[in-house]
């Protein structure tokens, strides 16, 4: 279901560019989306027992695995679990889910894990694929980890029965990288960190999700858009929401543009309250 349109027919829009909820339509690929991407990509190609994407909150994480969902040939199953938290044996409940593998709520721990082996050796035997995404990952406990980690363990001859793919936020590299840690560590073939956006790649961000949702890209002045990377940090959510007030702003004083004196009106009313302070891409 598509957001309320609000400020959109005003500007010659068809939606509103800069909603909060990720929409791969609206997917800039900034280099450093590309270079993640390309390591999800070769992280799946090559077998990787275990790849790792990191990044700030809105650094657009989750819009890269809705574009790699997208795009998974057949042939391969796919388990998601998000935001997954609990003690031993609780992960396991949370695979099982996503891959709608049905288990009495009884069952132990053991009987878990079985059903789960069965089920990795039963799509191997029929010639798929199977692929666990952890999103949030850094949710997981030291002990949720290990539990993954020990799944890299079921294997077929050479084969590596499920491919493991670990999103979350900067602490979760912080987590992996713990000597305690140091057997998962090793199974990483393949990672990438997503930093946040740079002055130019976020002027080009703002021009291009315009552009996507039929405007000219013009709709912000290039003052308004370095106002914007000044106080956004360069963090795609952050930036998606200081432009909807300001477009919001500029529509109710019936303004075809937004300007820094837009901007700078939203920051001074203080219903943007997102402001961050992290290493930018230029720094990475």
């Amino acid at each position: 279901m598509s957001c309320e349109p609000l400020y959109a027919p005003f500007f010659g829009l068809t939606e509103r560019p800069f909603s909060l909820v990720p929409d791969p339509e609206f997917l800039y690929w900034s280099p450093q989306h590309k270079r993640a991407f390309s390591i999800l990509e070769y992280g799946i190609l090559s077998r990787a027992p275990i790849t790792l994407i990191t990044g700030e909150i809105g650094a657009g994480k989750t819009t890269l695995l809705q574009q790699l969902l997208s795009r998974i040939e057949d042939g391969v199953t796919i388990g998601l679990v998000s935001n997954a938290q609990g003690g031993r044996g609780e992960l396991i409940q949370w695979i099982l889910n996503a891959f709608q593998v049905s288990i009495d709520s009884s069952a132990s721990y053991v009987e878990m894990f079985q059903a789960l082996q069965d089920f990795l050796l039963g799509e191997y035997a029929a010639g798929r694929r199977v692929i666990l995404i952890i999103d949030e990952a850094q949710n997981l406990s030291l002990e949720g980890l290990e539990e993954l980690r020990m799944l890299t363990n079921i294997n077929s001859n050479k084969d590596v029965l499920v491919q493991l793919i670990l999103v979350g936020q900067p602490e979760l590299r912080a987590m992996v990288q713990n000597p305690a840690m140091q057997q998962l560590a090793q199974r990483i073939a393949a990672n990438y960190h997503l930093s946040r956006m740079n002055a130019e790649t976020v002027s080009k961000y703002i021009v291009h999700r315009l552009r996507v949702a039929g405007g000219s890209g013009e709709e912000f002045t290039p003052e308004a858009r370095d106002l914007v990377y000044e106080n956004t940090d360069g963090i795609p959510r952050l930036v998606n929401q200081l432009c909807d007030f300001a477009m919001l702003y500029a529509w109710s004083a019936e303004e075809k543009t937004v300007t820094a004196r837009g901007v700078e009106q939203v920051l001074d009313d203080g219903v943007y309250m997102g402001r961050q302070t992290i290493p930018s891409e230029d720094s990475a």
